[in-house]
């Protein structure tokens, strides 16, 4: 298992095999989260969280609103024309 130390700035290095493994690169950006058993560095994301809500309200509309009978409807057309192509 690699080691790393902490330099007197509160700098630590992560091992150069395990930055490989996770492709970061020099100014990535991580969360620290702290937790009973240590510490975790979580990539920082470049967006904030958001709900789907948020997410979906963004994204133009066109048209009359489907019902949940037309949405099941050609969810199962998709379903049996995917169906269709495997075989």
């Amino acid at each position: 298992m690699p080691t790393t130390s902490l330099s007197s700035k509160g700098q630590i290095i992560i091992p150069k095999p395990i930055r490989a493994q996770h492709n970061w690169h020099p100014g990535q950006k991580f969360q620290v989260i702290d937790t009973a058993n240590g510490l975790i560095l979580k990539e920082a994301t470049p967006f904030a969280e958001a709900t789907l809500d948020q997410v979906a309200a963004c994204l133009p509309s066109h048209g009359k609103a489907k019902t949940l009978a037309e949405m099941e409807e050609a969810i199962r057309l998709g379903a049996k024309e995917a169906a269709g192509d495997r075989g």
